[in-house]
């Protein structure tokens, strides 16, 4: 039985990385997938953890063998998901959760149909710059542009399957384990998961 490989991706400020990390803590069955970089660590950062750090040479080597799902240069930068990080896990029958952007999200889904999206909002634009002037991390330039580059974003959000609106952090985490509770619960998969149970119901008297 192969595992579901899902996509969560919002604009920035909306609470996805967030959300994502508790609901791995909650359901350690899903592995997060890590990306490849081309950019050096930054301090703390731990190779295979974070992400997995190449070269410029080497990532470019990669995307021309076919070896992403994604990537996308970023800021001078490439990051991708490379298919070795998933899909042996996939085939292990692990579920897998990648945390990316629209575009790499359209990329994905048209390299795996069966992939299940999931596409986190802000409940007010006024809430997810608040959100964002509260991380301190940005100067009013960074967080104008990100502003702006929400636009664009949310304009996307109806490529996904699942919309999760994150107003109440704890009834957004419960919609997205809803939606992993509901995958699970698919014909094929728990046909797979209780074939000898349907085998011996089957059983003639």
């Amino acid at each position: 039985m192969s595992g579901t490989l899902y996509i969560v991706a919002a604009p920035s400020g909306a609470g996805k990385t967030s959300l994502v990390r508790a609901l791995l803590e909650r359901e350690p069955s899903i592995s997060l997938s890590v990306s490849y970089t081309s950019r050096l660590p930054r301090p703390g950062e731990v190779d295979g953890t974070h992400y997995h750090f190449v070269s410029r040479e080497v990532f470019e080597r990669m995307a021309a063998a076919g070896m992403f799902y994604e990537y996308a240069n970023v800021h001078g930068d490439y990051k991708g998901t490379a298919r070795s990080a998933v899909e042996p896990l996939l085939a292990e029958g692990r579920d897998v959760l990648l945390e990316i952007d629209w575009q790499g999200a359209r990329q994905v889904r048209a390299a795996c149909p069966q992939s299940v999206s999931v596409f986190i909002l802000p409940p007010s634009r006024a809430e997810l710059e608040r959100r964002l002037r509260s991380r301190a991390s940005d100067d009013a330039a960074a967080i104008a542009r990100r502003l702006a580059d929400s636009r664009v974003e949310v304009s996307h959000a109806d490529d996904f399957d699942y919309i999760v609106v994150n107003d109440q952090f704890a009834d957004a985490l419960a919609d997205l384990r809803s939606i992993v509770a509901c995958q699970r619960l698919r014909r094929a998969p728990q046909l797979a998961r209780h074939a000898g149970l349907v085998a011996d119901l089957l059983k003639a008297d």
